[in-house]
Protein backbone atom coordinates (compact mmCIF):
# COMPACT_ATOMS: atom_id res chain seq x y z
CA UNK A 1 0.00 0.00 0.00
CA UNK A 2 2.42 2.24 0.36
CA UNK A 3 3.85 4.56 -2.76
CA UNK A 4 5.87 1.56 -4.11
CA UNK A 5 7.42 2.37 -7.46
CA UNK A 6 6.61 6.13 -7.27
CA UNK A 7 9.79 7.91 -7.67
CA UNK A 8 7.99 11.21 -5.99
CA UNK A 9 5.07 11.47 -4.00
CA UNK A 10 1.86 12.16 -5.71
CA UNK A 11 0.76 15.62 -5.49
CA UNK A 12 -3.13 16.86 -4.98
CA UNK A 13 -4.08 20.43 -6.25
CA UNK A 14 -6.49 21.48 -4.09
CA UNK A 15 -8.46 23.88 -5.27
CA UNK A 16 -11.09 24.77 -2.41
CA UNK A 17 -13.00 27.97 -4.51
CA UNK A 18 -15.72 29.49 -2.80
CA UNK A 19 -18.65 29.27 0.01
CA UNK A 20 -18.75 25.85 1.92
CA UNK A 21 -16.18 24.93 -0.33
CA UNK A 22 -13.01 25.66 2.18
CA UNK A 23 -15.08 24.30 4.73
CA UNK A 24 -16.02 20.63 3.36
CA UNK A 25 -12.78 20.12 1.60
CA UNK A 26 -10.84 20.87 4.86
CA UNK A 27 -12.78 17.76 6.54
CA UNK A 28 -11.83 15.73 3.12
CA UNK A 29 -8.43 16.47 3.64
CA UNK A 30 -8.20 15.45 6.86
CA UNK A 31 -9.83 11.93 5.88
CA UNK A 32 -7.26 11.50 3.38
CA UNK A 33 -4.64 12.06 6.07
CA UNK A 34 -6.43 9.45 8.42
CA UNK A 35 -5.60 7.27 5.14
CA UNK A 36 -1.82 8.20 5.06
CA UNK A 37 -1.63 6.77 8.46
CA UNK A 38 -3.63 3.75 8.27
CA UNK A 39 -2.39 2.39 4.72
CA UNK A 40 1.41 4.56 5.46
CA UNK A 41 0.37 6.05 2.02
CA UNK A 42 2.19 9.65 1.06
CA UNK A 43 0.93 12.58 -0.61
CA UNK A 44 1.90 16.59 -1.64
CA UNK A 45 -0.47 18.59 -1.65
CA UNK A 46 -0.61 22.61 -3.32
CA UNK A 47 -3.39 25.22 -3.30
CA UNK A 48 -4.39 27.32 -5.45
CA UNK A 49 -7.39 30.03 -6.12
CA UNK A 50 -10.21 29.86 -8.18
CA UNK A 51 -13.97 30.76 -8.73
CA UNK A 52 -14.96 34.18 -7.29
CA UNK A 53 -12.24 34.07 -4.85
CA UNK A 54 -10.02 34.34 -7.77
CA UNK A 55 -12.12 36.85 -9.48
CA UNK A 56 -11.60 39.10 -6.62
CA UNK A 57 -7.74 38.29 -6.68
CA UNK A 58 -7.05 38.92 -10.22
CA UNK A 59 -9.98 39.37 -12.37
CA UNK A 60 -9.63 35.46 -13.79
CA UNK A 61 -12.11 32.90 -12.71
CA UNK A 62 -9.40 30.47 -13.36
CA UNK A 63 -5.52 31.91 -12.87
CA UNK A 64 -2.40 31.06 -15.29
CA UNK A 65 -1.49 29.87 -12.01
CA UNK A 66 -3.96 27.82 -11.09
CA UNK A 67 -4.23 25.97 -14.36
CA UNK A 68 -0.38 25.10 -14.09
CA UNK A 69 -0.73 23.31 -10.91
CA UNK A 70 -3.99 21.55 -11.86
CA UNK A 71 -1.53 20.50 -15.20
CA UNK A 72 1.03 19.21 -12.60
CA UNK A 73 -0.98 17.45 -10.23
CA UNK A 74 -2.24 13.82 -10.51
CA UNK A 75 -5.29 14.87 -9.17
CA UNK A 76 -7.68 18.02 -7.79
CA UNK A 77 -9.52 17.80 -4.77
CA UNK A 78 -12.15 20.50 -5.83
CA UNK A 79 -15.20 22.31 -3.20
CA UNK A 80 -17.41 25.00 -4.60
CA UNK A 81 -17.21 28.27 -6.82
CA UNK A 82 -19.81 30.96 -6.71
CA UNK A 83 -22.43 32.66 -4.35
CA UNK A 84 -24.81 35.68 -4.62
CA UNK A 85 -21.41 37.80 -4.57
CA UNK A 86 -20.58 37.38 -8.28
CA UNK A 87 -24.38 36.51 -9.20
CA UNK A 88 -24.77 38.89 -12.01
CA UNK A 89 -25.70 37.55 -15.48
CA UNK A 90 -24.56 40.29 -17.15
CA UNK A 91 -21.02 39.60 -15.85
CA UNK A 92 -17.99 39.48 -18.34
CA UNK A 93 -16.49 36.93 -16.09
CA UNK A 94 -18.20 34.17 -13.74
CA UNK A 95 -16.97 32.25 -11.28
CA UNK A 96 -18.26 28.91 -13.05
CA UNK A 97 -16.02 29.57 -15.75
CA UNK A 98 -13.39 28.71 -13.50
CA UNK A 99 -14.48 24.81 -13.49
CA UNK A 100 -15.49 24.70 -17.40
CA UNK A 101 -12.31 25.63 -18.44
CA UNK A 102 -10.79 23.63 -16.14
CA UNK A 103 -12.59 20.52 -17.08
CA UNK A 104 -12.36 21.51 -20.79
CA UNK A 105 -8.66 22.34 -20.90
CA UNK A 106 -7.72 19.03 -18.50
CA UNK A 107 -10.33 16.80 -21.09
CA UNK A 108 -12.46 15.28 -18.23
CA UNK A 109 -14.76 14.25 -20.56
CA UNK A 110 -16.69 11.66 -17.98
CA UNK A 111 -18.32 12.56 -14.73
CA UNK A 112 -19.00 9.69 -12.93
CA UNK A 113 -21.55 10.34 -10.10
CA UNK A 114 -22.39 7.82 -7.28
CA UNK A 115 -26.21 7.72 -6.40
CA UNK A 116 -26.21 5.19 -3.24
CA UNK A 117 -29.07 5.42 -0.41
CA UNK A 118 -27.48 4.82 2.80
CA UNK A 119 -29.88 1.85 4.83
CA UNK A 120 -29.52 4.56 8.12
CA UNK A 121 -30.94 7.16 5.95
CA UNK A 122 -33.83 5.40 4.45
CA UNK A 123 -36.28 7.64 6.08
CA UNK A 124 -34.91 11.01 5.01
CA UNK A 125 -35.68 10.48 1.39
CA UNK A 126 -38.77 12.53 0.45
CA UNK A 127 -40.13 8.81 -1.05
CA UNK A 128 -41.01 5.67 -0.23
CA UNK A 129 -38.70 3.70 2.15
CA UNK A 130 -39.69 0.81 0.05
CA UNK A 131 -39.06 2.91 -3.42
CA UNK A 132 -35.70 3.63 -2.67
CA UNK A 133 -34.49 1.19 -0.15
CA UNK A 134 -31.42 -0.97 -2.57
CA UNK A 135 -30.76 2.70 -4.96
CA UNK A 136 -27.00 1.89 -5.82
CA UNK A 137 -26.60 3.36 -9.16
CA UNK A 138 -23.28 5.74 -11.20
CA UNK A 139 -24.43 8.15 -13.36
CA UNK A 140 -22.16 9.16 -15.89
CA UNK A 141 -22.19 11.97 -17.63
CA UNK A 142 -20.88 13.75 -20.43
CA UNK A 143 -18.81 16.72 -19.37
CA UNK A 144 -17.13 18.74 -22.21
CA UNK A 145 -19.73 19.12 -25.26
CA UNK A 146 -22.91 19.85 -25.69
CA UNK A 147 -24.38 23.30 -24.63
CA UNK A 148 -22.45 24.10 -21.77
CA UNK A 149 -19.37 24.71 -24.25
CA UNK A 150 -21.28 24.28 -27.71
CA UNK A 151 -20.69 27.61 -30.11
CA UNK A 152 -22.18 30.39 -30.49
CA UNK A 153 -23.50 31.32 -27.43
CA UNK A 154 -24.56 34.85 -26.93
CA UNK A 155 -26.76 37.17 -26.84
CA UNK A 156 -28.10 40.75 -28.78
CA UNK A 157 -30.33 43.20 -29.41
CA UNK A 158 -32.34 43.10 -32.37
CA UNK A 159 -35.41 45.57 -33.72
CA UNK A 160 -37.90 43.37 -31.69
CA UNK A 161 -35.96 43.29 -28.61
CA UNK A 162 -33.48 40.91 -27.20
CA UNK A 163 -32.51 37.74 -28.18
CA UNK A 164 -30.17 34.47 -27.06
CA UNK A 165 -28.98 31.59 -28.32
CA UNK A 166 -26.89 28.72 -27.10
CA UNK A 167 -25.73 25.54 -29.53
CA UNK A 168 -26.19 21.82 -28.47
CA UNK A 169 -23.47 19.74 -30.58
CA UNK A 170 -21.83 16.79 -30.37
CA UNK A 171 -18.83 14.90 -32.32
CA UNK A 172 -18.92 10.91 -32.58
CA UNK A 173 -15.90 10.46 -30.38
CA UNK A 174 -17.30 12.42 -27.83
CA UNK A 175 -20.06 10.22 -27.43
CA UNK A 176 -17.90 7.22 -27.64
CA UNK A 177 -15.84 7.70 -25.40
CA UNK A 178 -17.83 8.01 -22.81
CA UNK A 179 -20.35 5.20 -23.50
CA UNK A 180 -17.24 2.85 -23.21
CA UNK A 181 -16.37 4.59 -20.15
CA UNK A 182 -20.19 3.69 -18.53
CA UNK A 183 -19.67 0.37 -20.50
CA UNK A 184 -16.58 -0.83 -18.61
CA UNK A 185 -17.95 0.56 -15.33
CA UNK A 186 -21.23 -1.64 -16.06
CA UNK A 187 -19.19 -4.60 -16.65
CA UNK A 188 -17.70 -4.12 -13.35
CA UNK A 189 -21.30 -3.42 -11.39
CA UNK A 190 -24.28 -5.42 -12.17
CA UNK A 191 -23.91 -5.27 -16.19
CA UNK A 192 -26.74 -3.20 -17.78
CA UNK A 193 -26.47 0.42 -18.59
CA UNK A 194 -29.19 2.89 -19.50
CA UNK A 195 -28.40 5.90 -21.95
CA UNK A 196 -30.76 8.31 -21.51
CA UNK A 197 -30.99 10.73 -24.11
CA UNK A 198 -34.39 13.05 -26.62
CA UNK A 199 -34.11 10.71 -29.52
CA UNK A 200 -37.79 12.15 -30.70
CA UNK A 201 -36.83 15.82 -30.72
CA UNK A 202 -33.10 16.58 -30.93
CA UNK A 203 -31.25 15.66 -33.64
CA UNK A 204 -28.53 15.17 -31.14
CA UNK A 205 -30.39 12.76 -29.58
CA UNK A 206 -30.88 10.13 -32.18
CA UNK A 207 -27.37 10.69 -32.94
CA UNK A 208 -26.33 9.96 -29.41
CA UNK A 209 -28.39 6.79 -29.76
CA UNK A 210 -27.14 5.47 -32.89
CA UNK A 211 -24.02 5.63 -31.46
CA UNK A 212 -24.85 4.07 -27.89
CA UNK A 213 -26.11 1.19 -29.94
CA UNK A 214 -23.05 0.46 -32.44
CA UNK A 215 -20.93 0.58 -28.98
CA UNK A 216 -23.16 -1.72 -27.22
CA UNK A 217 -22.05 -4.01 -29.58
CA UNK A 218 -18.71 -4.45 -28.28
CA UNK A 219 -20.10 -5.14 -25.07
CA UNK A 220 -22.70 -8.18 -25.48
CA UNK A 221 -22.25 -9.20 -21.90
CA UNK A 222 -23.62 -5.63 -20.78
CA UNK A 223 -27.92 -5.06 -21.54
CA UNK A 224 -28.07 -1.59 -23.12
CA UNK A 225 -31.35 0.25 -22.56
CA UNK A 226 -32.33 3.42 -24.28
CA UNK A 227 -34.48 5.97 -22.27
CA UNK A 228 -35.75 9.47 -23.00
CA UNK A 229 -34.70 12.03 -20.82
CA UNK A 230 -38.24 12.96 -19.59
CA UNK A 231 -39.15 8.82 -19.03
CA UNK A 232 -35.46 8.90 -17.07
CA UNK A 233 -36.82 11.34 -14.85
CA UNK A 234 -40.08 9.56 -13.88
CA UNK A 235 -38.10 6.56 -13.48
CA UNK A 236 -35.72 8.24 -11.31
CA UNK A 237 -38.63 8.74 -8.90
CA UNK A 238 -40.60 5.56 -9.30
CA UNK A 239 -38.18 2.89 -9.53
CA UNK A 240 -34.83 4.10 -8.82
CA UNK A 241 -33.13 0.58 -7.81
CA UNK A 242 -33.36 -0.70 -11.22
CA UNK A 243 -30.63 1.41 -12.44
CA UNK A 244 -27.19 0.09 -12.77
CA UNK A 245 -24.92 2.77 -15.18
CA UNK A 246 -27.06 5.88 -16.20
CA UNK A 247 -24.96 7.50 -19.48
CA UNK A 248 -26.24 10.55 -20.78
CA UNK A 249 -25.26 14.05 -22.02
CA UNK A 250 -23.76 17.14 -20.27
CA UNK A 251 -27.15 18.60 -19.73
CA UNK A 252 -29.44 16.05 -19.05
CA UNK A 253 -26.74 14.64 -16.49
CA UNK A 254 -26.38 17.81 -14.73
CA UNK A 255 -30.25 17.73 -14.12
CA UNK A 256 -30.64 14.38 -13.43
CA UNK A 257 -28.51 13.76 -10.51
CA UNK A 258 -29.51 16.93 -8.71
CA UNK A 259 -32.99 14.97 -8.75
CA UNK A 260 -31.36 12.04 -7.64
CA UNK A 261 -29.68 14.07 -4.83
CA UNK A 262 -33.70 13.47 -3.54
CA UNK A 263 -33.31 9.40 -3.30
CA UNK A 264 -29.87 10.01 -1.00
CA UNK A 265 -31.73 12.35 1.15
CA UNK A 266 -29.59 15.43 0.78
CA UNK A 267 -27.22 16.92 -1.82
CA UNK A 268 -24.89 16.68 0.70
CA UNK A 269 -24.50 13.36 0.15
CA UNK A 270 -23.37 12.65 -3.45
CA UNK A 271 -19.65 13.03 -4.58
CA UNK A 272 -18.28 12.79 -8.35
CA UNK A 273 -15.21 12.59 -10.03
CA UNK A 274 -14.24 13.89 -13.31
CA UNK A 275 -11.78 11.96 -15.47
CA UNK A 276 -9.58 12.33 -18.21
CA UNK A 277 -7.73 9.45 -20.28
CA UNK A 278 -4.60 11.07 -19.46
CA UNK A 279 -2.76 8.41 -17.01
CA UNK A 280 -0.97 10.43 -14.02
CA UNK A 281 2.17 9.20 -11.84
CA UNK A 282 0.31 6.84 -9.31
CA UNK A 283 -0.95 4.37 -11.51
CA UNK A 284 -4.32 5.72 -12.18
CA UNK A 285 -6.17 8.68 -13.76
CA UNK A 286 -5.76 12.43 -13.17
CA UNK A 287 -8.71 13.35 -11.99
CA UNK A 288 -10.84 16.07 -10.32
CA UNK A 289 -13.15 14.99 -7.66
CA UNK A 290 -15.95 17.14 -5.53
CA UNK A 291 -19.28 17.50 -4.29
CA UNK A 292 -21.94 17.61 -6.75
CA UNK A 293 -23.71 20.63 -4.15
CA UNK A 294 -21.28 23.36 -5.12
CA UNK A 295 -22.15 26.55 -3.24
CA UNK A 296 -25.88 26.39 -4.10
CA UNK A 297 -27.11 24.01 -1.24
CA UNK A 298 -25.60 26.71 1.57
CA UNK A 299 -26.50 29.90 1.52
CA UNK A 300 -23.69 32.40 2.78
CA UNK A 301 -25.47 32.21 6.39
CA UNK A 302 -24.37 28.54 6.72
CA UNK A 303 -20.75 29.10 5.44
CA UNK A 304 -18.65 29.67 9.01
CA UNK A 305 -21.75 28.08 11.27
CA UNK A 306 -20.86 24.19 11.24
CA UNK A 307 -23.76 22.96 9.74
CA UNK A 308 -22.94 21.91 6.24
CA UNK A 309 -22.62 18.53 5.63
CA UNK A 310 -18.74 17.23 4.85
CA UNK A 311 -19.85 13.99 3.51
CA UNK A 312 -20.25 14.66 -0.51
CA UNK A 313 -16.68 15.83 -0.18
CA UNK A 314 -15.39 13.17 1.86
CA UNK A 315 -16.70 10.35 -0.64
CA UNK A 316 -15.17 12.75 -3.51
CA UNK A 317 -12.35 11.95 -1.76
CA UNK A 318 -12.65 7.83 -1.60
CA UNK A 319 -13.37 8.40 -5.26
CA UNK A 320 -10.42 9.68 -5.95
CA UNK A 321 -7.94 7.39 -3.61
CA UNK A 322 -9.98 4.68 -6.32
CA UNK A 323 -9.62 6.10 -9.54
CA UNK A 324 -6.47 8.26 -9.24
CA UNK A 325 -4.02 6.39 -7.19
CA UNK A 326 -5.11 2.96 -7.59
CA UNK A 327 -5.81 2.32 -3.81
CA UNK A 328 -9.15 0.74 -3.55
CA UNK A 329 -8.99 -0.66 -0.22
CA UNK A 330 -8.12 2.86 0.74
CA UNK A 331 -11.45 3.98 -0.74
CA UNK A 332 -13.82 1.59 0.37
CA UNK A 333 -12.64 2.13 4.14
CA UNK A 334 -13.34 5.77 3.79
CA UNK A 335 -16.98 4.39 2.28
CA UNK A 336 -17.41 2.03 5.21
CA UNK A 337 -16.05 4.53 7.76
CA UNK A 338 -19.02 6.90 6.61
CA UNK A 339 -21.48 4.05 6.63
CA UNK A 340 -20.27 3.65 10.43
CA UNK A 341 -20.65 7.31 11.82
CA UNK A 342 -24.49 7.32 10.08
CA UNK A 343 -25.48 3.75 11.65
CA UNK A 344 -24.30 5.47 15.01
CA UNK A 345 -26.77 8.19 14.48
CA UNK A 346 -24.37 11.36 13.60
CA UNK A 347 -25.95 13.90 11.28
CA UNK A 348 -25.23 17.43 9.96
CA UNK A 349 -28.81 19.37 10.33
CA UNK A 350 -29.79 18.70 6.59
CA UNK A 351 -30.10 14.96 7.29
CA UNK A 352 -31.14 14.98 10.77
CA UNK A 353 -35.06 14.64 10.21
CA UNK A 354 -34.83 10.53 11.25
CA UNK A 355 -35.86 9.40 14.04
CA UNK A 356 -33.88 6.21 13.66
CA UNK A 357 -32.08 4.14 11.04
CA UNK A 358 -34.55 3.58 8.66
CA UNK A 359 -37.17 1.37 8.06
CA UNK A 360 -36.13 -2.42 9.66
CA UNK A 361 -33.31 -1.50 11.38
CA UNK A 362 -32.80 -1.04 15.27
CA UNK A 363 -33.50 2.84 16.05
CA UNK A 364 -30.45 4.52 17.07
CA UNK A 365 -30.41 8.44 18.92
CA UNK A 366 -29.96 11.49 16.16
CA UNK A 367 -26.73 13.51 17.54
CA UNK A 368 -26.63 16.74 15.24
CA UNK A 369 -23.05 17.52 15.08
CA UNK A 370 -20.60 19.70 13.49
CA UNK A 371 -18.69 19.99 9.75
CA UNK A 372 -15.61 19.24 11.62
CA UNK A 373 -17.32 16.40 14.03
CA UNK A 374 -18.51 14.76 11.37
CA UNK A 375 -14.74 15.20 9.70
CA UNK A 376 -13.03 13.84 13.09
CA UNK A 377 -15.40 10.62 13.21
CA UNK A 378 -15.10 9.82 9.99
CA UNK A 379 -10.96 10.03 10.22
CA UNK A 380 -10.88 7.71 13.26
CA UNK A 381 -13.26 5.13 11.82
CA UNK A 382 -11.00 4.78 9.08
CA UNK A 383 -8.22 3.80 11.12
CA UNK A 384 -10.75 1.12 12.90
CA UNK A 385 -12.46 -0.31 10.26
CA UNK A 386 -10.85 -3.89 9.29
CA UNK A 387 -11.82 -4.13 5.25
CA UNK A 388 -11.49 -7.81 3.83
CA UNK A 389 -12.90 -6.78 0.12
CA UNK A 390 -12.28 -3.43 -2.16
CA UNK A 391 -15.60 -2.23 -2.68
CA UNK A 392 -16.73 -1.96 -6.03
CA UNK A 393 -16.17 1.36 -8.00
Amino acid sequence: MKNVGLEVEPLIAVLSGDGIGPEVVEQGLRVLEAVGDRFGWRYRSETGIIGGAAIDACGSALPDEALRLARRADAIYFGAVGGPKWDDSRAAVRPEQGILKLRKTLDLYANLRPVRVFPALLSQSVLKEEIVRGTDMIVVRELTGGLYFGKPSRRWETSRGWRAVDTLAYSEPEIERVLRAGFELARGRRKKLTSVDKANVLTTGRFWREVATRVGQDYPDVELQHILVDAAAMYLMRRPSSFDVIVTENVFGDILTDEAAVLAGSMGMLPSASLGAAKNRAGGVRGLYEPIHGTALYTPEVVGTGRANPIAAILSAALMLRHSFALPEAAAAVETAVEAVLDEGYRTPDVAGAAGAGAGAEAVAIRIVTTAEIGRLVAERVAQIRITEPAAA
